[in-house]
């Protein structure tokens, strides 16, 4: 489960890293957001395995 969730933040931080640059306005909360959404992707599963 928290592979598919991972993935899915993943995936979704690289698409707002596409739709950043296609924007007129907020592009700079977009791309914000995209990286916010990778570093969640990848300290999600390292969280879960160190408990």
């Amino acid at each position: 489960m928290m592979f598919i969730l991972s993935l899915i933040l993943f995936l979704g931080g690289i698409a707002l890293f596409a739709v950043a640059f296609m924007v007129e306005s907020l592009q700079a909360v977009i791309f914000t957001v995209g990286i916010l959404a990778i570093c969640l992707a990848m300290a999600l599963p390292m969280f879960k395995t160190a408990k």
